[in-house]
């Protein structure tokens, strides 16, 4: 059976299949000091630019705190978004970890962190009985998989620099948001002043692995020695490099986040048609919102297995992978107009 719970729930791309059962064929160095590791790092520097300094760790919990915890004190206070992954589903681990207090920012209508709400946010600085903000996370695409414009990057990054601040993404889904903007690693990252990124795999069918990227010389001086610290080094390195490798190589990502992003823009078109769904947020990824009769909820799910995002109006998340298909998408839509 599909799914549209998450793009999680989908399995492995072929091509990082054959990316792990090659590298598996030799011993290689351990920790990261092997070939492929060496050769990734470089492909890592191209698109982003040569001051790329980069780290490969087993998950994004792992990825977001390991990130941020480059970039504060134990007083410092980390601003994101009030229903980013990092707030709601990482439990304490970045507080632990960092010793700082996380600072929700509501969002707006499309999920997004708007400058404004940033400036409020940024106050009594030099105050020691407050925690100084350091960081703002921002998720790319947002929890409501709509897409930050190169723009409101560029804008966010400006305000944060002028307040001796950073600016790290989240980018579980960043091929889906770089394909949404017909937008190059560079043209999205580098360019537009993101100091770090959580940068993603696992949701566009790697095994497991994401990668730390830091753009800033005064945060990557001890990464490596944070790197250890938080638990995140692979003996095996070289398994999480390979898969990189493989969606980096001739940009094989932008093939399978297109399709995930096209399934997502159909599946829209095709739920439209129903009187009783009503599409919340704008489709500009692989997600689909929308909010459909409660009682339905059981029936469909037995079809394609999704999240009820909101329970108090029974808004729903549909996530499409780089392995859905219209088919699929025809099935369950036929389900949801059979129902009175």
């Amino acid at each position: 059976m599909k799914s549209l719970a998450s793009d999680n729930y989908a399995g492995v791309l072929p091509e990082i299949m054959e990316a792990i059962l090659a590298a598996n064929q030799q011993h290689a160095g351990s920790y990261g000091h092997d070939q492929i590791t060496h050769r990734v790092f470089q492909s890592f520097r191209q698109a982003f630019g040569e001051i790329a300094d980069v780290r490969f760790v087993f998950n994004g919990s792992g990825a977001n705190v390991l990130s941020v915890s480059c970039a504060v004190d134990s007083f410092s206070s980390i601003l994101c978004a009030d229903i980013s992954h990092m707030y709601v589903d990482e439990s304490t681990s970045p507080e632990t970890f960092t010793g700082c207090r996380l600072m929700p920012l509501k969002t707006n209508e499309d999920g997004k962190i708007t400058v404004q709400s940033i400036k409020e946010r940024i106050i009594r600085i030099g105050d020691e009985h407050h925690p100084q903000p350091k960081i703002l996370s921002i998720t790319q695409p947002t929890e409501y998989g709509t897409v930050y414009s190169l723009a409101e990057i560029r804008e966010i990054s400006g305000l944060l620099k002028a307040n001796d601040m950073y600016l790290h993404i989240d980018g579980a889904r960043i091929f889906n948001a770089l394909v949404s903007l017909n937008a190059t690693i560079k043209e999205m990252i580098t360019d537009t002043g993101v100091d770090i990124i959580s940068f993603g795999g696992t949701k566009l069918g790697m095994l497991f692995g994401e990668a730390v990227v830091v753009m800033h010389p005064d945060l990557s001086k001890n990464l490596k020695f944070r790197h250890k610290k938080s638990m995140q080094l692979s003996s095996k390195n070289r398994f999480i490099a390979c898969q990189f490798e493989a969606l980096l190589k001739n940009n094989l990502w932008q093939q399978y986040a297109q399709h995930a992003n096209q399934m997502a823009a159909y599946l829209n078109e095709q739920i439209k048609e129903v009187s009783r769904i009503t599409v919340t947020k704008p489709v500009q990824a692989n997600a689909v919102f929308a909010i459909m009769p409660r009682d339905w909820t059981k029936a469909l799910q037995e079809v394609m297995p999704f999240y009820v995002w909101d329970e108090r109006t029974n808004e729903v998340r549909l996530m499409c992978s780089f392995d859905t298909t219209k088919d699929e998408i025809d099935e369950f839509v036929e389900v949801m107009k059979s129902l009175p």
